[in-house]
């Protein structure tokens, strides 16, 4: 008898694919101890994106979640993703900091490491496999599944011996976009039990709706544990529901032993929690059935529905979808994983809504074709690779080697924020956006995305429509429960513009950054906002407006240069700024020659599509 064993991904993948990673910290804790009891070989509840999510939108720190999870788990390994090089980010990081990353997390409660790389190049993987593995962290290496003239059995066979010479644990089949057919992984575990020899550990999505007989077959060939999710976080983008794998297995030779009574009482836990914040079922829609043709994984679909909703483009999902394979095609067949799911979908998203194919190329496509992420699979088109990095030869060497030690730059340019080596750690991965984070928490005011709950505010702090409030009033306003007629309430605190509002997107009572008003052309000259005064127009100029919602910012890092200041000359083609949006730094570049004669917009502000945000006199 050969049971199958089961992790669960409801905590991590499961609501990443399904609710954009947004479920917190707090939400998890109550259900964790049940968890605990269930059986399964491990929980998966880190990396990927939720180290993103918790710093940039939830205000939590990743590594306190972390500790609060394993304080509360005690016989259920916690497993974590990570993306080779690039660790829980979207660019390839130092080896030092990836040292540094994998030891901290082991030390903090991670015990198995999941490591891939989007590339399946092994060079990439060699590092991370070496630090988990001097923490003493079980290392289960990844070889990401996908579909193309270049992925063949071969090609998988010889990426899966390669980690296991490298020391590699078990091998992970990491089918992130639902591709792999039931009789293809049947084929595909049993070669790869035959000739490696070691635990195999298969990962799909129900996207497409092929996971549970994907699952059955493999169970046939001899896989050794199955990914699937908690009922209400499952079907749709997600994996498959543990009710329904337990029950096909329930009373064969690869029984999985875990209650189902057990299962639906942490079912209905998540079922409350899901209808409480206002969570979607996981659905699968025609786009989602055309993952056989756009292969567009789980997170992605929901990733791209939330930025052509950010971009008000959620019409154009079709012409995007259909963009996807050409830009995957002509970029060398990269499997569709973070960080080449972002680099391949965003790049899609922007011909699409540009107009123009390639007419804006964000940074991490540039580097992608440079070769920092790691050889494509296939050959580049040479005349998209000569349209986005001219005749620039691209990297052959691993891509880490050309890179600076990280570590102690990290360590000194947050020096008079970070408390701890985590701290440091957060800083090296996403520096303005931990910084921010870390300034937010220095002062007691987490400014959230959003919380179910409406706080009410006290009237009596309301006496103005414009207060200077101390640190003490700002935690009484979202802490009070009395109701109150005043719709918005705008404040300042130590040059911090706060903005209260009943009305606004996120839920009432939220502190959220206020967006300035956006300037409105006008024939012949440029109009400010209503409160301030009128541009001055010298000679011709040309305004260099956003091409998407997203954050500005002068530079692509912090400690980088400003691309941009007064009475700079520039050139056509130059880049000006970054708008971030879609998880990747966009260059912005200018469309005409000339002298910066205004900026109009602040480093780290948010913008909207078709916003001023230069003045350049030709």
């Amino acid at each position: 008898m050969k049971p199958v064993k089961i992790t669960d991904t409801t905590l991590r993948d499961a609501h990443q694919s399904l609710w954009a990673t947004r479920m917190r910290t707090e939400d998890m804790l109550p259900i964790l101890a049940d968890l605990d009891e269930v059986g399964f070989f491990s929980l998966e509840v880190w990396g990927g994106a939720t180290f993103d999510v918790c710093l940039r939108f939830l205000g939590e720190d990743p590594w306190e979640r972390l500790r609060q999870i394993k304080r509360r788990v005690k016989k259920t390994p916690l497993q974590m993703l990570l993306r080779g090089q690039s660790l829980v980010g979207y660019t390839h990081y130092s080896d030092d900091v990836v040292r540094e990353f994998v030891a901290l997390s082991v030390k903090n409660g991670i015990d198995i490491i999941r490591i891939f790389d989007a590339l399946n190049d092994v060079r990439n993987m060699v590092v991370p496999i070496q630090a988990a593995k001097q923490a003493g962290a079980h290392v289960q290496a990844s070889v990401v599944y996908t579909i193309s003239p270049v992925h063949t059995l071969k090609h998988y066979l010889e990426t899966a011996t390669a980690l296991a010479e490298l020391g590699a644990d078990s091998i992970c089949i990491k089918d992130m976009a639902g591709l792999l057919t039931p009789f293809k992984a049947f084929e595909m575990v049993k070669l790869l039990k035959k000739e490696l020899g070691i635990m195999i550990h298969l990962h799909s999505h129900y996207i497409g709706g092929m996971a549970v007989g994907t699952y059955l077959k493999a169970a046939e060939a001899g896989v050794d544990v199955i990914d699937s999710a908690s009922v209400p976080l499952a079907f749709g983008a997600s994996q498959p529901p543990v009710e329904t794998v337990v029950r096909a297995f329930e009373g064969t030779e690869y029984d999985t032993g875990l209650n189902l009574h057990q299962l639906f009482q942490i079912a209905e836990y998540f079922e409350t929690h899901r209808k409480k914040r206002g969570f979607d079922r996981g659905i699968t829609r025609i786009s989602d059935m055309k993952v056989f043709e756009h292969q567009v994984p789980g997170g992605m679909i929901t990733n791209f529905i939330t930025q052509l909703e950010e971009q008000k483009a959620m019409d154009r999902i079709y012409d995007v979808l259909e963009e996807v394979p050409k830009v995957r095609a002509e970029l060398g067949y990269p499997p569709l994983v973070t960080p080449t799911s972002q680099i391949v979908g965003t790049q899609a998203v922007l011909n699409v809504l540009s107009g123009a194919r390639y007419k804006l190329v964000p940074a991490e496509v540039k580097a992608y074709v440079r070769g920092l992420y790691g050889r494509s699979p296939a050959p580049i088109d040479p005349e998209i690779q000569k349209k986005i990095i001219g005749d620039e030869e691209p990297l052959t060497v691993r891509p880490a080697d050309v890179l600076e030690p990280g570590l102690a730059k990290a360590e000194r340019e947050s020096a008079g924020f970070a408390c701890s080596p985590e701290d440091v750690i957060s800083y090296a991965l996403f520096p303005q956006i931990a910084k921010k984070f870390f300034e937010e928490r220095k002062m007691g005011v987490s400014l959230k995305e959003e919380l179910p709950e409406t706080p009410k505010i006290q009237p009596q702090l309301l006496t103005k429509e414009d207060s200077k409030l101390n640190l003490d009033d700002i935690k009484e306003l979202i802490k009070s429960v009395n109701e109150t007629e005043i719709s918005e309430l705008n404040f300042e605190k130590e040059g911090l513009k706060v903005s209260i509002s009943k009305g606004s997107s996120g839920a009432a009572g939220i502190p959220v950054m206020a967006p300035p008003p956006v300037p409105q052309k006008a024939i012949g000259m440029e109009v400010g906002p209503a409160n301030a005064p009128e541009s001055v127009v010298l000679g011709v100029t040309e305004t260099i407006t956003s091409p998407m919602v997203g954050t500005f910012y002068q530079a692509p890092s912090s400690d980088a240069a400003p691309y941009v200041k007064l009475g700079l000359q520039v050139k056509v083609g130059q880049p000006v700024c970054i708008i971030e949006a879609m998880k990747l730094m966009n260059e912005i570049e200018a469309d005409a020659a000339g002298k910066i004669v205004k900026i109009m917009v602040k480093d780290g502000q948010p913008v909207e599509y078709g916003q001023p945000l230069f003045v350049i006199e030709k």
